[in-house]
């Protein structure tokens, strides 16, 4: 398989949009988006091969070699920091990654003063970084999902999300406070695939590079 190109790419919207983006420099992969619980699609005739893994494990797969090429959110590689090489924005997918609170809280709040505060995340890292750079003590809570409950039942005053529409957030009563970062689908190579294959690599690059 090691003349294969092997991309690991994560469920749901990002597989259908890298799916069509695939599509438009004739790298057909419709396979993928079949009712089927197959975690590995090949397609002899092009000499690709396809991972389906979840979006956090994305950049693994990729620095370790498994996969020469991972399609995966900004916020991912935020938080996890691989050592990959990042070539290109796919310009989809695109959120806010935010901090949100209660909005009666937000009423009197004022982040200009904040010292000291909690949060629940799902990131962490991210979330220490840049609350640390503004010299803000953060208590951090590590959750993996319905993030939004956490001020709600008093685990945190405040949270850290990925925020699309906002619309969740107005269901339970939160508010945007301060954007973190702006979020997007990336494409990510493994730094030792474009040096051993990068004339294929380079093909797909340059080629999904005319389409976002």
């Amino acid at each position: 398989m090691t003349d294969y190109i092997t991309i690991a790419i994560p469920k749901g919207r990002i597989l259908h949009d890298s799916v069509a983006l695939f599509k438009k420099i004739g790298i057909e992969c419709d396979e993928l988006l079949g009712d089927t619980r197959k975690l590995i699609f090949e397609n002899p005739a092009q000499k690709m091969r396809y991972m389906i893994v979840r979006a956090t494990d994305v950049p693994t797969y990729v620095e370790y070699g498994s996969a020469d090429l991972g399609i995966v959110g900004k916020d991912t590689l935020l938080e996890q920091e691989k050592d990959l090489y990042e070539p290109l924005d796919l310009k989809f997918g695109y959120c806010r990654l935010m901090v949100a609170e209660p909005a009666e809280l937000s009423r009197t709040d004022d982040p200009a003063s904040w010292s000291n505060i909690r949060i629940a995340t799902k990131y962490p890292n991210i979330t220490e970084k840049y609350f640390g750079s503004k010299g803000i003590q953060v208590e951090i809570i590590k959750l993996y999902g319905s993030i939004e409950l956490a001020p709600l039942v008093g685990l945190s005053e405040r949270i850290v999300d990925l925020v699309s529409t906002g619309e969740t957030l107005r269901q339970n009563g939160l508010v945007e406070v301060e954007t973190i970062a702006e979020i997007t689908t990336r494409l990510i190579v493994n730094r030792a695939s474009l040096k051993t294959k990068h004339p294929r690599i380079s093909e797909i690059i340059e080629g999904l590079e005319k389409h976002v």
